[in-house]
This record gives structure tokens, sequence and C-alpha cells, in this order.
């Protein structure tokens, strides 16, 4: 009797009850709720185009996460689903028990099916599974259009046949039907496509924008505008603009690309990688933006002073969670500027990346006292730069007495390596020891990593598996 599985029997029954559609689409009406996604997971996997059509005019509850059952995508049972949606957009009143509002195509949705198919089937609570309030009147339900939502990975210099297909049919029924995506990823495709899938989606729904592609500043410049529209996103990375030379239609550019932030009011995170377009137009940028950032990355390009004069004194940043610096020469700028803006981010920052800045023991020693007061500083990375024992053993004092502080990683002390800058791993360890007796001495527990500077040719670390200095 142990071995008997209610499940399995579901199961059997789900598919014996499928070998005839025209029975399972008589007795929608009557089925349990609890039995629903059981049954549409057979009908899926089995493709039984009827039934799943039927299904979804008569599905209990406001979501259906298809997409967690879409490994890959089938053309014909993703059809059979829109069918379903057709008629049920077509429809002066929905079926009774219709709830229906939103169609996720994207890869999430496992736990829905696992509560309802699995050993916690009843144990339910996402308010985003459940119905639609009893006191809405059937003529605004029929009136709310369905939001379809689909992971926006653009890859392809062609759109694939799954995305092609889902295009054209919302295209069809734009007034019915909502496209939205709460991220965009862009890795390679054509700005005319780009432009032909975007116009179809609703882009105040998109949340992150992240591109990744290798475009020029023109390019960037053509897409701004549905950038500007993105009025909702809080999170942008942009990585890999090129810029010849900053002529004056380059410069246009600039301005064309940098007014759209005034548009985007909710953005908190702001990544940019390799910007070269941004030396000395940093401050444009700058005074677009209308809202605190939680998180600034700008990395691996050259700033003016002036550049980072502006960043120090924009208002917008005094409330930085995170800020990262790595790849921009620092040993270049006038000494008090980034000491200044540390102090102006000291009382929130809790993660600083300032790797392969160029700094060495002289730039370090200015920036110890504002360093000291990051009092919610959890992260800091000094890797890539060329600092002393001397200086090291300051910095670790200076930054004994912040409480939050959990993961440091500095560079291999410059008495690790030869006059030829090759690590001596007899003089590593013995820096090593001096390293954990400085630490005993200050009498906290810590963990400290140290690596060697990456190579300038390749990036590769010699010492690419660093083992911590532990003293507890």
């Amino acid at each position: 009797m142990s071995a008997w599985n209610p499940l399995r029997l579901l199961g059997l029954a789900g598919m014996s009850l499928l070998r005839d559609e025209t029975s399972v689409i008589s007795i929608l009406e009557y089925l349990p709720t609890e039995l629903f996604p059981p049954l549409f997971i057979l009908a899926f996997c089995g493709r039984h185009s009827e039934a799943l059509k039927a299904m979804v005019q008569a599905w209990p509850f406001v979501r259906l996460p298809l997409g967690g059952l879409m490994q890959t995508p089938h053309r014909g049972t993703l059809q059979a689903v829109l069918d379903g949606i057709d008629v049920l957009v077509a429809q002066q009143d929905r079926p009774r028990r219709c709830k229906l509002r939103v169609l996720d195509l994207r890869h999430t949705g496992q736990d829905f099916w696992r509560k309802w198919c699995g050993d916690g089937a009843h144990g339910y609570s996402s308010t985003l599974m459940a119905p639609v309030a009893e006191d809405r009147s059937r003529a605004e339900q029929s009136l709310t259009p369905v939001v379809v939502f689909i992971e926006l990975h653009l890859k392809e210099r062609t759109m694939d046949r799954f995305l092609t297909y889902l295009i054209r049919w919302v295209e069809e029924r734009k007034a019915s039907v909502h496209l939205c995506c709460k991220k965009l990823k862009i890795l390679s495709m054509s700005m005319e496509n780009i432009m032909k899938v975007l116009s179809r989606v609703q882009l105040d729904c998109i949340q992150e924008v992240q591109v990744n592609c290798t475009w020029h500043l023109s390019t960037l410049a053509v897409f701004a505008p549905l950038l500007g529209q993105m009025g909702n996103v809080q999170r942008l990375l942009l990585s890999h603009i090129h810029v010849s030379a900053l002529d004056e239609q380059e410069q246009q550019h600039v301005v064309q690309i940098t007014s759209q932030f005034l548009r985007l009011h909710h953005l908190r995170d702001l990544c940019m990688e390799s910007p070269s377009f941004l030396e000395g137009c940093l401050d444009e940028m700058l005074r677009c933006l209308t809202t605190p950032l939680d998180n600034l990355a700008i990395t691996h390009c050259l700033l003016s002073d002036s550049d980072l004069s502006h960043l120090s004194q924009c208002p917008n940043i005094s409330q930085l969670k995170g800020l990262d610096l790595s790849g921009i020469t620092l040993t270049y700028s006038s000494p008090e500027l980034l000491p200044v803006l540390l102090e102006k981010v000291a009382a929130t920052l809790q993660e600083l990346y300032l790797e392969q800045c160029g700094i060495m023991d002289s730039h370090l020693e200015t920036i110890l006292q504002p360093l000291s007061r990051c009092s919610q500083l959890m992260f800091f990375s000094l890797r890539g730069n060329l600092i002393s024992m001397a200086v090291m053993e300051k910095l670790l004092r200076h930054t004994s007495g912040l409480p939050s502080l959990s993961q440091e990683l500095y560079p291999v002390p410059q008495e690790s390596y030869s006059s030829q800058r090759i690590l001596q791993p007899g003089r590593l360890a013995q820096c090593r020891a001096e390293l954990f007796e400085i630490l005993r001495v200050l009498g906290r527990p810590r963990i400290i990593w140290i690596s060697s500077s990456p190579c300038l040719h390749c990036g590769d670390n010699t010492f690419s598996h660093p083992q911590p200095i532990v003293y507890r």
C-alpha cells in the first residue's frame, strides 16, 4: 500500500481523458480548479491542440506561466494557446470560469507548476495566481487587454521564427493584446529589426536595458529616442560604444543620447563600460539625471579632471551604494578629486571598485581618511594597482574600524616582485606572513584576498587562484 501514488494515478487518468479531446472540452466547466494545471501540462506535452485551446478559454487563474513549460518553443502548442486567447478577446462576455489576464512566456513560473502539480499543490499563496476579485463587472473584464510577457534577448541578425510569429500575432491584435518585457538585452541585431520588435512592445513596461553589442555612437543616437520612451527603466547598462573622434556631428550625437536621461525618472543603476564618448562630456549626462542613483559604474575609459570634478559635485550621486571606476586612470587627475568624491558618498557607500586605476602609494594615502568614514562599506577592491607593504598596512589600519566590511581584494604588495616585475613566490610568502601579523595586531577577525596585477596585454593573472589571509 505504501507504493500507491495518487499523482501517478491522476496522470494516468488525465492521459486517458485526453485520448478523446472532445470529452475534455465538455467537462472543463465542472473541472475542479486544482486539476487544471496537471491536465494542462499533459495536454501541452502531448500537443493536444484543441484541448489546450479550450483550457485557455476556461483558465481559472489570472496568469498562465507558459514559459515555465517551454524549454524549446513549439509553434503548434503556442499557436493553440494563442488561438484560445483569440477566442477570449473576441467575446463580449468571457466564460464564467476564465480569469486569464496575463500570458507569461518568460522562463519563470516553475513554482506555480510545482505548487499545483506536486506535493505542495494546495499550499499556493501567490497573488499573481489568485483569481481576479469577484466584484469586477463582466464588462470591465471583457475590455481588459491580455498582457503577454516575454524575455527579449535580441542576439541574432535576423529574428527567429518564434519571435517573428509572436510579433506578427501581436501586431494584428494591438488593441486587445499588449506585449510587455521587463528586461531588454541587445547582443547583436540590426537596428531595423530592433525597431520592428520594439514598435510592438509596451516600452514603459521595460525596467532593465542592457546593450552589450559593439555600436558606433551614431547607432546609439538612433536608439536613444526609444530609450527615452522607457520611462520606468531602473537599470541601464551600455558597453563598448565606439567613437572615432568627437567632431561636431559626434558631439550632437552625445547630446541626443544624454538628453534622453531627462525622461528616465526611475533610473537607479547606471553601468557604462568603455564609454569613450564621455571624455570631456560627462557633465552633459550628469546634468540630465533626474533622480538619485543607487549604483554607478563608469569603467575602462578616459575621464578628464573636469569629468571627475563634475562627478564629485553631482547631487544625484550623494546616495550611492555602489561605485565602480575600474580601468579609469585616476593618477593623471588632480589628487584632491578622488578624496572629494569619496567624501560625497561616504555615508551610503557599500561597494567600491577601484581596480586597475594606476593607483600607487601617494594616491592611496590621499583617500585613506575618507575611506575610513565609509561606515556602510561591505566590499572593496583595489586589484591591479601598485601598492607597497607600508601603505598596505596603513590601509588595513584605516579600514579596521569599518563594521560591515567583509570582502576585501587587494593587489600583491610590490615587494613581492622582482625588478623585472616577475612575481617571486618566496617574497610573496613573506608578505603574506607580514599581512597576517598586521591583522593579528589589529585584533579584529578579518579575511583579505590578494592577487597579482593582471597582464596589461591579455588580462590574465599569473597568480589566478589566491588563498585568503584569514585572521579569526
